[in-house]
């Protein structure tokens, strides 16, 4: 019975420290909407790779900061198949002091973290607080 405990308890803690990390990559995103530049990227070229036998491609954007300078960014999901057209124009925000920190502005672009995180940390939180309030109630 106490490895049950246990066990609910670390589902509990996990679920718990799953939402915590959502909650910060959300924050990060807002605020990056909030603070940071907009502005407009081109599909410069595509990445391939496979992937159980299918060729997923990772595009790569070219954007100018506020001083006009050149920058690549590449994106870190890839797909099949291509999400955009060379030439493409497509909406992005980055980090006024680190151009680096450059999200792509879509749902999945500013949202997929917290998304993915708050969808595996629910269940873990429903299941461990039910038992844990069963048990200790």
């Amino acid at each position: 019975m106490t490895w049950w405990l246990l066990f609910y308890s670390f589902l509990f803690a996990l679920g718990f420290f799953l939402a915590y990390l959502g909650y910060g990559q959300f924050h990060k995103s807002k605020e990056l909407l909030r603070s940071g530049i907009r502005t407009t990227a081109t599909v410069h070229s595509f990445k391939t790779h496979q992937s159980d036998g299918t060729t997923m491609y990772t595009p790569t954007f070219t954007f100018k900061d506020n001083t006009l300078q050149d920058h690549f960014y590449e994106s870190k999901v890839s797909s099949h198949p291509r999400p955009y057209a060379l030439g493409e124009k497509v909406p992005i925000v980055y980090e006024r002091k680190n151009t680096e920190n450059v999200k792509i502005v879509s749902f999945w672009g500013l949202y997929a973290a917290p998304v993915i995180l708050f969808m595996v940390a629910s269940p873990l939180l429903i299941l461990g607080s039910a038992y844990l309030l069963y048990r200790l109630y």
